[in-house]
């Protein structure tokens, strides 16, 4: 046979070979990744959550005590409701179903129990934190820390530069490890993380609710429309935050107006208002002297998975304990969205 034909056909295998490959090269998987209060029952709340349905648990939250002390004897000292016996179930219990457990840092609130975080982030104190903070990975066996600093804190550690020297420095001491370091950010100028710190972590959780709530907002506005959740794309679009990083967050929860209680489980929205309401996101009307609640049906939730797949890498839900019981329940849409698309 001709050397020149021989070396064409060999380049046409090799050419198949590859494209054989490319095509059943398996896909980034979706990321569903719901946070756990600890101060609703640590035990109870994995025990009801279909771990088949989530790739990732957010245990909430975790704060040094006003010693700086971020665990003790009997578990962490600032970390209202869970002992270390419910963070070692709730670990077991998720790694047997190949789920992977998170501690997640602050919250939006900080508790009365926390040290001064602007303080512990300082030169000073901050290596000290660092290194408890990755022997409480190391001890309880977690397979990360999820930074949710949020707010006029966020900002003030930022501005005083030790936002992220701190990411930094997590980063370099868990990646090695094989750990994770995410965090949860909101979409408005002060309440965002620094751009800088984006490449820092495996992925970036968009907290995209909370646009109105009992304090705040706009009155007659919903708080977690699918308009805003577009627009927070495009805002961590421009930032630079690359889709294999990008997260939407969901809420299970909405809140009340006018003659309506201030906040709601979404459980507590079917209990209270029917089932009906699973198709909709909105009781009453929304105006700003009328008696409404705002949250996100059945529907909205299936439109905004689709959404995040198509311009993300997964959703976040805060939190998993407020879902509805199977078949009403809001993860399972999750879950049938994510099922299609594999």
């Amino acid at each position: 046979m001709n050397k020149r034909v021989t070396l064409l056909i060999g380049a046409c295998i090799m050419l198949a070979a590859i494209s054989q490959f490319a095509a059943c090269k398996t896909p980034e998987p979706v990321r569903v990744i719901g946070y756990l209060p600890a101060w609703k029952d640590l035990r109870q709340s994995v025990d009801r959550t279909d771990l088949s349905q989530v790739t990732h648990i957010n245990i909430a939250f975790l704060n040094p005590d006003a010693s700086g002390v971020v665990d003790g004897p009997d578990g962490p000292p600032c970390m209202s409701g869970a002992t270390a016996d419910d963070l070692h179930y709730v670990v077991a219990k998720a790694h047997q179903a190949r789920v992977k457990v998170l501690i997640s840092l602050a919250g939006g609130v900080i508790p009365p129990c926390s040290g001064d975080w602007e303080v512990l982030l300082q030169p000073a104190s901050q290596q000290q934190l660092v290194d408890d903070l990755v022997a409480f990975v190391a001890d309880f066996d977690l397979d990360g820390i999820d930074v949710d600093l949020e707010g006029v804190l966020l900002t003030a550690i930022h501005a005083a530069g030790n936002y992220t020297p701190f990411v930094t420095a997590l980063s370099e001491r868990l990646h090695p490890q094989g750990k994770l370091v995410t965090c949860a950010t909101a979409s408005y100028e002060g309440g965002m993380i620094p751009v800088e710190s984006i490449p820092l972590f495996d992925f970036v959780n968009i907290m995209s609710y909370d646009t109105i709530g009992p304090s705040w907002g706009q009155a007659g506005s919903e708080h977690s429309s699918l308009e805003q959740s577009l627009a927070h794309l495009e805002t961590w679009r421009s930032r630079g935050l690359p889709k294999e990083k990008l997260v939407l967050g969901l809420p299970f929860y909405g809140y009340g107006f006018g003659d309506q209680r201030g906040g709601y489980s979404y459980q507590e929205i079917l209990d209270e208002h029917g089932m009906s309401a699973a198709s909709t996101d909105l009781i009453g009307t929304a105006c700003a002297d009328c008696s409404y609640v705002t949250y996100n049906g059945r529907q909205t939730i299936r439109r905004k998975t689709q959404l995040a797949l198509r311009e993300g890498s997964g959703v976040m839900i805060w939190e998993l304990s407020q879902d509805a019981l199977s078949p009403d329940d809001l993860l399972g849409v999750i879950h049938e969205v994510v099922d299609a698309a594999r």
